[in-house]
């Protein structure tokens, strides 16, 4: 089963690991600067009693035991910080005058500072300083500690001062869950109220949401949801419009399968069949229209759009009609400067300019001119008939025969619209050019001004 993902938990594993990583470092810095710094405190030791031992003038007596046997001192020896210190004291010839502590015999030179020894058998180290008495050098003091020692004495001091970081990981990593946790409830409710909203029916978010990245989140919700309800509210116009246009021609078809099948052969006869043959025909537009729509809906949803030129459709579609219009007796032509670069949907301007032309071709008497007509600069196409219009009311229908009245442009004309709001632009009928009657116009935003 595969976990779902959580905002929550995912902020607070980033957190917690840079917080880990912060902490980490800072407790390996602690230590070896604990560590550095009881080192340095240690030397200053040695050298304090180096110091102190010079001030002195002890008697010439030899060597003088461990001062573990000294009386009051018993006591000390449970301190952390106690350190069993040696002391060795020479004249300027190398003689010992003092030494005290564990340390073994320490071979006499002429250097001084500190140094580490390897002393005893077998060899262990001790660290050492050691000082002349001044430029006469009369008297030479070394004191010496056991590395093991200094270095349990660092080590004591370095996890003294990283053992708070060990009990401050926790409170932290608590108190910044909770912190999350209480900064993130703005977005619960925000989640809360998306979820809670009705696909069908959705309303915009009122709730207050003070946050800046919230409020761009809601706006864009509700300018959705917004959107949304419009484009349902128009595929439902539209659905039910396009479905009664159907339904006249099949109920027309019906009415004239019936009247032709009861008439007698003749006049009558034969109007009957070119009317069941349009009644036919209008039906086939209707779908043709309904199967558009749901394909400039789906490319709108799944295709992104692209540069194309819009010269190089229209081209390839008036190409396409053109043998059409020579059957039906039209002269169908391009008026194009050249190039029409934009971006869009090929397929769906494909069917903007297929449309046009096919209820220009479709709505107008053999003879009529029709022409696409393209402008790059003012940012249109067109397509214009020279047909006439005529007033007179139609020719009654014969004795029996049931006249459908189509709705004419009107589905072609919608897919038209829908096509151009896809791309931000408007469908309009313009005033015909000089020499033409009528024309259907697509006019595209400016691509400076989006």
């Amino acid at each position: 089963m595969k976990l779902q993902r959580s905002v929550t938990l995912s902020l607070m594993a980033w957190a917690f690991g840079a917080l880990l990583s912060v902490w980490g470092g800072f407790l390996v810095l602690g230590y070896q600067t604990g560590v550095h710094e009881a080192d340095e405190l240690t030397d200053g030791h040695l050298a304090s009693v180096a110091l102190l031992q010079l001030a002195q003038n002890p008697s010439p007596s030899a060597v003088r035991g461990g001062v573990a046997s000294l009386p009051g001192l018993s006591s000390l020896e449970s301190h952390d910080y106690r350190q069993s210190m040696s002391v060795v004291v020479w004249n300027a010839a190398g003689a010992e005058l003092l030494r005290t502590g564990e340390a073994p015999a320490v071979p006499f030179s002429q250097g001084e500072g500190f140094e580490t020894l390897l002393l005893g058998a077998p060899p262990v180290a001790w660290r050492a300083f050691s000082q002349w008495d001044g430029p006469a050098r009369e008297k030479k003091v070394t004191v010496l500690l056991g590395i093991s020692e200094r270095d349990d004495l660092a080590r004591d001091i370095a996890e003294q001062l990283a053992e708070p970081g060990f009990w401050l990981l926790p409170a932290a990593v608590l108190a910044l869950g909770l912190a999350i946790h209480r900064g993130l409830r703005p977005l619960y409710a925000l989640a809360r109220d998306v979820d809670a909203l009705d696909i069908h029916q959705p309303s915009p978010l009122h709730a207050p949401y003070p946050q800046q990245e919230f409020r761009a989140v809601v706006n864009s919700i509700n300018t959705l949801a917004a959107r949304y309800q419009a484009a349902v509210s128009r595929e439902r116009e539209l659905a039910s419009e396009l479905a009664h246009e159907l339904r006249t021609p099949l109920a027309s078809l019906t009415l004239q399968a019936h009247a032709l099948r009861q008439a007698a052969p003749g006049e009558a006869h034969e109007q009957l069949l070119v009317q069941l043959e349009r009644d036919a025909l209008r039906a086939g537009e209707v779908l043709s229209n309904l199967l558009a729509l749901a394909r400039a809906s789906r490319t709108e949803l799944a295709e992104a759009m692209q540069q194309l030129d819009l010269d190089a459709i229209a081209r390839a579609e008036v190409a396409e009609f053109g043998q059409a219009a020579l059957d039906s007796g039209h002269e169908l032509g391009l008026l194009s400067p050249g190039p029409f670069l934009m971006q869009g949907h090929p397929v769906l301007l494909g069917l903007v300019l297929r449309n046009l032309i096919e209820n220009a071709l479709s709505h107008t008497p053999a003879g009529t001119s029709v022409e696409v007509q393209l402008d790059p600069q003012a940012r249109w196409l067109q397509v214009s008939d020279t047909a006439a219009r005529s007033t007179a009311p139609p020719d009654p229908a014969p004795s029996g025969v049931q006249r459908h009245h189509s709705l004419g442009l009107g589905a072609g004309h919608r897919v038209v619209e829908k096509i151009a709001a896809i791309h931000g632009a408007r469908f309009e009928q313009a005033a015909a050019p000089a020499g033409f009657t009528q024309c259907y116009r697509v006019v595209f935003a400016d691509a400076r001004a989006v």
